[in-house]
Protein backbone atom coordinates (compact mmCIF):
# COMPACT_ATOMS: atom_id res chain seq x y z
CA UNK A 1 0.00 0.00 0.00
CA UNK A 2 1.68 3.05 -1.14
CA UNK A 3 2.08 6.33 1.37
CA UNK A 4 1.97 8.25 -2.42
CA UNK A 5 -1.65 7.51 -2.88
CA UNK A 6 -4.59 10.10 -1.85
CA UNK A 7 -6.03 8.51 1.35
CA UNK A 8 -9.91 8.65 1.92
CA UNK A 9 -12.06 6.83 4.59
CA UNK A 10 -15.40 5.95 3.50
CA UNK A 11 -17.55 5.25 6.62
CA UNK A 12 -20.67 2.54 6.08
CA UNK A 13 -18.01 0.79 3.25
CA UNK A 14 -19.04 -2.55 3.81
CA UNK A 15 -22.08 -3.21 2.61
CA UNK A 16 -24.40 -1.55 -0.08
CA UNK A 17 -23.79 1.58 -2.10
CA UNK A 18 -21.13 2.15 0.66
CA UNK A 19 -18.90 -1.30 -1.03
CA UNK A 20 -19.45 0.05 -4.26
CA UNK A 21 -18.15 3.64 -3.38
CA UNK A 22 -14.85 1.72 -1.80
CA UNK A 23 -14.71 -0.80 -4.69
CA UNK A 24 -14.04 2.16 -7.15
CA UNK A 25 -12.43 4.85 -4.96
CA UNK A 26 -9.71 1.48 -4.99
CA UNK A 27 -9.81 1.27 -8.64
CA UNK A 28 -9.07 4.79 -9.31
CA UNK A 29 -5.97 4.47 -7.10
CA UNK A 30 -6.99 6.10 -3.89
CA UNK A 31 -5.79 4.59 -1.15
CA UNK A 32 -8.81 3.64 0.82
CA UNK A 33 -9.75 2.42 4.28
CA UNK A 34 -13.25 1.32 4.30
CA UNK A 35 -15.26 1.38 7.84
CA UNK A 36 -18.40 -0.42 9.07
CA UNK A 37 -19.65 -1.77 11.95
CA UNK A 38 -19.88 -5.76 11.93
CA UNK A 39 -23.09 -5.57 14.55
CA UNK A 40 -27.02 -5.08 13.45
CA UNK A 41 -28.40 -2.27 14.01
CA UNK A 42 -31.77 -1.04 14.06
CA UNK A 43 -33.50 -0.09 11.13
CA UNK A 44 -30.77 -2.00 8.98
CA UNK A 45 -29.98 -5.51 7.67
CA UNK A 46 -26.43 -4.97 7.65
CA UNK A 47 -24.12 -6.53 9.49
CA UNK A 48 -20.77 -8.83 9.06
CA UNK A 49 -19.84 -7.01 6.04
CA UNK A 50 -16.10 -6.88 6.04
CA UNK A 51 -15.24 -10.57 5.21
CA UNK A 52 -17.54 -10.23 2.20
CA UNK A 53 -16.35 -7.34 1.12
CA UNK A 54 -12.58 -8.37 1.42
CA UNK A 55 -13.74 -11.44 -0.79
CA UNK A 56 -15.22 -9.24 -3.41
CA UNK A 57 -12.88 -6.81 -3.87
CA UNK A 58 -9.91 -9.51 -4.02
CA UNK A 59 -12.27 -11.08 -6.96
CA UNK A 60 -11.30 -7.77 -8.58
CA UNK A 61 -7.59 -7.36 -7.83
CA UNK A 62 -8.17 -4.66 -5.17
CA UNK A 63 -6.63 -3.91 -1.79
CA UNK A 64 -8.19 -2.19 0.60
CA UNK A 65 -8.06 -1.57 4.47
CA UNK A 66 -11.18 -2.38 6.37
CA UNK A 67 -12.13 -1.89 9.61
CA UNK A 68 -14.62 -2.21 12.16
CA UNK A 69 -15.71 0.96 13.85
CA UNK A 70 -19.07 2.83 15.30
CA UNK A 71 -19.02 6.12 13.92
CA UNK A 72 -21.13 7.14 16.69
CA UNK A 73 -18.36 5.90 19.15
CA UNK A 74 -16.13 9.13 19.93
CA UNK A 75 -13.36 6.81 20.88
CA UNK A 76 -13.04 4.48 17.89
CA UNK A 77 -13.57 7.33 15.96
CA UNK A 78 -10.13 9.32 17.06
CA UNK A 79 -8.38 6.43 17.11
CA UNK A 80 -9.32 5.59 13.32
CA UNK A 81 -8.34 8.47 11.98
CA UNK A 82 -5.08 8.81 13.89
CA UNK A 83 -4.17 5.49 12.96
CA UNK A 84 -5.15 6.40 9.26
CA UNK A 85 -2.55 9.35 9.82
CA UNK A 86 0.04 7.71 11.00
CA UNK A 87 -0.43 4.91 8.73
CA UNK A 88 -0.43 6.57 5.71
CA UNK A 89 1.25 9.92 6.18
CA UNK A 90 -1.86 12.10 5.78
CA UNK A 91 -5.53 12.28 5.00
CA UNK A 92 -6.95 14.21 2.09
CA UNK A 93 -10.80 12.78 1.77
CA UNK A 94 -13.30 11.44 3.86
CA UNK A 95 -17.06 10.03 2.89
CA UNK A 96 -19.27 10.00 5.39
CA UNK A 97 -22.18 7.41 4.24
CA UNK A 98 -22.99 5.19 7.10
CA UNK A 99 -26.74 5.44 8.09
CA UNK A 100 -29.30 3.78 9.89
CA UNK A 101 -33.36 4.20 8.73
CA UNK A 102 -35.49 2.88 11.28
CA UNK A 103 -39.44 3.59 10.19
CA UNK A 104 -41.76 5.27 12.12
CA UNK A 105 -43.91 8.62 13.14
CA UNK A 106 -43.51 10.40 16.39
CA UNK A 107 -46.01 8.30 17.76
CA UNK A 108 -43.70 4.65 17.13
CA UNK A 109 -40.66 6.70 17.84
CA UNK A 110 -38.98 5.78 21.13
CA UNK A 111 -36.41 7.90 22.59
CA UNK A 112 -33.80 5.08 22.38
CA UNK A 113 -34.51 5.36 18.61
CA UNK A 114 -34.35 9.18 18.07
CA UNK A 115 -31.24 8.95 19.94
CA UNK A 116 -29.57 5.95 18.34
CA UNK A 117 -30.79 7.39 14.69
CA UNK A 118 -29.05 11.12 15.24
CA UNK A 119 -26.02 9.21 17.25
CA UNK A 120 -25.43 7.13 13.69
CA UNK A 121 -26.54 9.54 11.36
CA UNK A 122 -25.88 13.25 12.32
CA UNK A 123 -23.60 12.48 15.37
CA UNK A 124 -21.02 10.14 13.82
CA UNK A 125 -20.59 12.75 10.58
CA UNK A 126 -19.70 15.38 13.66
CA UNK A 127 -17.01 13.12 15.01
CA UNK A 128 -15.44 11.87 11.51
CA UNK A 129 -15.25 15.65 10.45
CA UNK A 130 -14.25 16.99 14.05
CA UNK A 131 -11.40 14.24 14.19
CA UNK A 132 -10.61 15.02 10.43
CA UNK A 133 -10.52 18.75 9.72
CA UNK A 134 -7.38 19.15 11.59
CA UNK A 135 -5.41 17.14 9.34
CA UNK A 136 -6.83 18.54 6.44
CA UNK A 137 -6.00 21.51 7.12
CA UNK A 138 -2.33 21.04 7.80
CA UNK A 139 -2.24 19.01 4.50
CA UNK A 140 -3.66 22.12 3.15
CA UNK A 141 -6.60 20.79 1.28
CA UNK A 142 -9.47 17.85 1.77
CA UNK A 143 -12.58 16.92 0.36
CA UNK A 144 -15.89 15.69 2.80
CA UNK A 145 -19.07 13.94 1.24
CA UNK A 146 -21.76 13.54 3.27
CA UNK A 147 -24.66 10.65 1.77
CA UNK A 148 -27.60 12.42 2.47
CA UNK A 149 -31.15 11.68 1.14
CA UNK A 150 -34.24 12.76 -0.11
CA UNK A 151 -35.73 11.85 3.27
CA UNK A 152 -33.72 15.18 4.40
CA UNK A 153 -36.98 17.70 3.00
CA UNK A 154 -39.52 15.07 4.98
CA UNK A 155 -41.22 12.06 4.23
CA UNK A 156 -43.61 9.87 5.70
CA UNK A 157 -43.18 7.18 8.26
CA UNK A 158 -39.42 7.95 8.66
CA UNK A 159 -39.36 10.98 11.58
CA UNK A 160 -36.47 10.34 13.28
CA UNK A 161 -34.17 9.66 9.82
CA UNK A 162 -35.85 12.39 7.76
CA UNK A 163 -34.69 14.76 11.19
CA UNK A 164 -31.18 13.07 11.26
CA UNK A 165 -30.56 13.68 7.45
CA UNK A 166 -32.21 17.19 7.39
CA UNK A 167 -29.67 17.93 10.15
CA UNK A 168 -26.30 16.39 7.59
CA UNK A 169 -27.91 18.74 5.49
CA UNK A 170 -27.51 21.93 7.28
CA UNK A 171 -23.83 20.42 9.05
CA UNK A 172 -22.50 19.86 5.39
CA UNK A 173 -23.56 23.63 4.47
CA UNK A 174 -22.12 24.93 7.56
CA UNK A 175 -19.07 22.84 7.42
CA UNK A 176 -18.60 24.30 3.53
CA UNK A 177 -18.37 27.83 4.60
CA UNK A 178 -16.28 27.17 7.91
CA UNK A 179 -13.58 25.90 5.96
CA UNK A 180 -13.69 27.44 2.64
CA UNK A 181 -10.52 29.24 3.26
CA UNK A 182 -8.78 26.15 4.27
CA UNK A 183 -9.30 24.70 1.42
CA UNK A 184 -11.47 22.27 2.07
CA UNK A 185 -14.51 21.18 0.02
CA UNK A 186 -17.83 19.46 2.11
CA UNK A 187 -20.86 19.14 -0.51
CA UNK A 188 -23.48 16.36 -0.47
CA UNK A 189 -24.46 13.18 -2.64
CA UNK A 190 -28.16 12.52 -2.24
CA UNK A 191 -29.14 8.77 -3.88
CA UNK A 192 -32.35 8.16 -5.28
CA UNK A 193 -34.32 4.58 -4.39
CA UNK A 194 -32.49 1.54 -4.25
CA UNK A 195 -32.12 -2.14 -2.77
CA UNK A 196 -29.38 -3.99 -1.22
CA UNK A 197 -28.53 -1.15 1.04
CA UNK A 198 -29.38 -2.58 4.43
CA UNK A 199 -31.78 -0.06 4.93
CA UNK A 200 -35.03 -1.32 3.25
CA UNK A 201 -33.76 -4.99 2.32
CA UNK A 202 -36.46 -6.50 4.92
CA UNK A 203 -39.11 -4.71 3.35
CA UNK A 204 -39.04 -6.16 0.22
CA UNK A 205 -41.15 -9.11 0.77
CA UNK A 206 -43.93 -6.11 1.24
CA UNK A 207 -46.31 -5.57 -1.69
CA UNK A 208 -46.84 -1.96 -0.68
CA UNK A 209 -43.25 -1.24 -0.17
CA UNK A 210 -42.43 -3.21 -3.53
CA UNK A 211 -44.88 -1.82 -5.80
CA UNK A 212 -43.85 1.90 -4.68
CA UNK A 213 -40.36 1.18 -5.21
CA UNK A 214 -41.18 0.08 -8.64
CA UNK A 215 -43.09 3.00 -9.21
CA UNK A 216 -40.04 5.19 -7.51
CA UNK A 217 -37.11 3.48 -9.67
CA UNK A 218 -38.82 3.91 -12.75
CA UNK A 219 -39.09 7.61 -12.77
CA UNK A 220 -35.07 8.51 -12.41
CA UNK A 221 -34.11 10.25 -15.63
CA UNK A 222 -32.34 7.01 -16.77
CA UNK A 223 -36.01 4.57 -16.32
CA UNK A 224 -33.95 2.57 -13.79
CA UNK A 225 -33.08 2.31 -10.26
CA UNK A 226 -30.41 3.73 -8.92
CA UNK A 227 -27.38 1.45 -7.68
CA UNK A 228 -24.02 1.79 -6.51
CA UNK A 229 -22.39 2.39 -9.25
CA UNK A 230 -23.99 5.43 -9.33
CA UNK A 231 -22.97 6.64 -6.12
CA UNK A 232 -19.36 5.89 -6.34
CA UNK A 233 -19.26 8.03 -9.95
CA UNK A 234 -20.50 10.75 -8.35
CA UNK A 235 -18.50 10.22 -4.69
CA UNK A 236 -15.33 10.12 -7.57
CA UNK A 237 -15.85 13.27 -8.69
CA UNK A 238 -16.57 15.16 -6.24
CA UNK A 239 -13.24 14.12 -4.40
CA UNK A 240 -11.39 14.78 -7.63
CA UNK A 241 -9.36 17.76 -9.09
CA UNK A 242 -12.61 18.24 -11.00
CA UNK A 243 -14.78 19.62 -8.73
CA UNK A 244 -11.65 21.60 -6.93
CA UNK A 245 -14.26 24.54 -6.99
CA UNK A 246 -17.26 23.12 -5.74
CA UNK A 247 -18.25 22.97 -2.31
CA UNK A 248 -21.27 23.68 -0.70
CA UNK A 249 -23.41 21.53 -3.03
CA UNK A 250 -26.05 19.04 -3.34
CA UNK A 251 -25.51 16.22 -6.18
CA UNK A 252 -28.61 14.90 -6.76
CA UNK A 253 -28.18 10.81 -7.60
CA UNK A 254 -31.94 10.02 -9.00
CA UNK A 255 -33.94 11.68 -6.30
CA UNK A 256 -35.38 14.24 -8.64
CA UNK A 257 -38.77 13.70 -6.55
CA UNK A 258 -37.54 15.76 -3.45
CA UNK A 259 -38.05 18.64 -5.78
CA UNK A 260 -41.07 18.79 -5.28
CA UNK A 261 -42.62 18.99 -7.96
CA UNK A 262 -44.69 16.45 -9.70
CA UNK A 263 -42.17 13.39 -11.95
CA UNK A 264 -44.11 12.85 -15.45
CA UNK A 265 -45.21 9.62 -16.37
CA UNK A 266 -42.38 8.40 -18.84
CA UNK A 267 -43.60 8.30 -22.80
CA UNK A 268 -44.24 5.00 -24.23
Amino acid sequence: MSKNKKVVIVTGGTWGAGRGVVARLAQEGYQVIGCGTEKKEMGSTAEKGIEVTQRQLAEQGLEVDLRDVDVSNEGQVTALIESVVEEYGWLYGLVNNAAIHPTGTILQTTTEIWDRVHDVNLKGIFLTCKAAVPHMIEGGSGSIINVGSGSQWGKPNLLAYCASKGGVMALSMALAYDHLADQIRVNMVIPGGMLGTGMTDDMIDNPTFAKAMEKAMTKTVAARSVDGGDIAGAVNYLLSEDSEVVTGTVLDVGCFSHQGGPIPNRRV
